[in-house]
């Protein structure tokens, strides 16, 4: 039996009111719009909108979500025809036991393709009820380019996007005050907020627009530097998904899943907060004067050993993030990781049970979190996430950190194997870099692999330090790569833990003192 689409008509039957998914109630669909969101894709859903569907719920906030795609994905055209409406899947474990809820997502109103419908997402601007605008574009999104200009349609990056967007607002409503939007991005760079509005006056002055619109930027546009944690998957595989929606009754194109946990931390002083209104919906919202604390300890400890399990994992065969952790020989080294090199380097309090709780987090059997996914501009990932760590480490010990090390190593590994295999790994603008250095490395000698890890560890414009001033780090990492080269990646790993055995309970019981 073919089942129905889930859309506005179907909720609004008998249909599926008795299969134990939350439906919105009805009058969400005549509230205004209110928000503007940059990106369509499963985390912004599974994460903001989450929390905005509960504002609504709540009736804290009154108004929905304009969502802007730009990459072709074809989300946006999904997102019309549901009306907006897709289903979560909340599965796992919390401190009150299993978690399972079905929800269905009205907080979103429509979508938009920025690319074929710019006009329309400029029209946007110029709706009177607008108050936020959040994104989520990877860490490469917080970046200009040379095709932002002024009159493109739309100009090509993020920032370029939103400058335009906000100049258009700003000229409708001759910049007022209350016209003003708080801009709340999610990228996870340190000081997005920040990043992103010196960006936008940047482009202000390249396309030297009226003196008017830095000054109402100044004035009536706050940018909320962010940290934003919750694993959201995405859309279930197809055994899994035509299990669901059997079970649901309905088919959902936009269907995702996500873990319970959720942390969304936005820096806002005392007279911002009256405007955050939705952050009261939901305890995972935390309002505070500074998120480098809350940044810190997610990003090096979850984002850090996501980046270097799903290089281990992928060059061991494994698919997702449970099957790695599945595996004899990641599990210890996942944890070396954490309790012997990340944890005690932070300079906050808590990371031991923050990195005991990922170990969990990492091990909810509900997710199937795709390791192929994590390593989307993997490279990126690696300079924010993984190499801030690295040194760090490096500088307090006074000598190379194994683990980081070896996860490094395995890093420039996997996309050297990657060249033969593409589809092994996901897109990665800056690592055409160090595919580059892989294609002219000549027969894979020890000299070739010591004259690539030279050139990458060298390439500060990629890793924004020079890592060969590690002492002997150089050494260490062609090492690992002559070893994964000659006896595999699984072999180079029982090395690498018989040399360094795993005693994480003791020193992370040593960094909590």
């Amino acid at each position: 039996m073919t089942l129905p689409r889930l859309n506005r008509d179907l909720i609004a039957s008998d249909s599926v009111a008795s299969k134990g998914v939350t439906l919105p109630d009805p009058a969400v669909f005549d509230l205004p719009e209110t928000v503007v969101q940059f990106g369509t894709g499963a985390f912004l859903r599974g994460f903001v909108d989450f929390f905005l569907d509960e504002a609504i719920q709540q009736h804290v906030v009154a108004g929905r979500v304009v969502a802007i795609g730009s990459t072709g994905s074809g989300r946006d055209r999904s997102l019309e025809e549901q009306n907006g409406l897709y289903t979560i899947i909340v599965e796992g474990a919390s401190a009150n036991g299993p978690v399972r809820e079905c929800r269905v997502v009205g907080s979103l109103s429509r979508a938009l393709n920025a690319i074929s419908e710019w006009e329309q997402v400029l029209a946007v601007a110029r709706q009177p009820g607008l108050q936020f605008a959040f994104s989520n574009t990877t860490e490469v999104g917080i970046a200009v380019h040379d095709g932002d200009v002024l009159h493109a349609s739309p100009p090509l990056s993020f920032p370029g996007k939103l400058a335009r967007f906000l100049l258009e607002r700003g000229r409708a409503f001759e910049f007022a005050t209350d016209a003003g939007l708080v801009v709340i991005p999610c990228e996870l760079i340190e000081g997005n907020g920040d990043k992103l509005r010196d960006l936008v006056l940047a482009l202000a002055r390249r396309w030297k627009a009226e003196p008017a619109f830095t000054e109402w930027i100044d004035r009536a546009i706050p940018f909320c530097n962010t940290l934003v944690d919750r694993i959201v998957p995405g859309r279930p595989d197809g055994e899994r998904r035509a299990a669901l929606e059997n079970e649901l009754g309905y088919r959902d194109d936009l269907m995702i899943t996500a873990e319970p946990y959720r942390l969304f931390a936005i820096e806002s002083n005392a007279a911002m907060r009256g405007r955050l209104a939705f952050a009261t919906a939901d305890d995972g919202i935390v309002l505070t004067d500074d998120v480098s604390p809350f940044r810190e300890r997610k990003v090096r400890i979850l984002n850090g050993a996501h980046s270097l399990l799903a290089s281990i994992g992928l060059l061991l065969g494994c698919e997702t993030v449970l099957e790695a952790m599945q595996h004899p020989l990641i599990t210890p080294y996942v944890r070396q990781l954490l309790f012997g090199e990340i944890v005690p380097s932070l300079d906050v309090r808590g990371g031991g049970a923050f990195a005991r709780e990922v170990l969990l987090r990492f091990a909810n059997s509900r997710l199937r979190h795709v390791l192929r996914d994590i390593t989307l501009q993997h490279t990126a990932k690696i300079r924010v996430r993984v190499v801030p760590s690295l040194c760090r480490v490096a500088k307090r010990r006074g000598s190379v950190p194994p683990a980081l090390t070896f996860g490094f190593s395995a890093y420039l590994h996997l996309v050297r194997t990657a060249l033969g295999n593409p589809a092994l790994v996901g897109a990665d603008a800056e690592g055409e870099r160090v595919r580059e250095a892989w294609r002219s490395a000549g027969d894979g000698s020890d000299i070739a692999l010591r004259r690539v890890a030279d050139t990458l560890c060298g390439d500060v414009a990629l890793w924004h330090t020079d890592l060969r001033s590690i002492p002997s780090f150089v050494d260490h990492v062609t090492e690992h790569l002559t070893r994964m080269s000659t006896n595999g990646v699984a072999a180079a790993l029982s090395a690498h833990l018989a040399t360094h055995p795993d005693h994480s309970m003791t020193t992370s019981a040593r960094s909590e003192a």
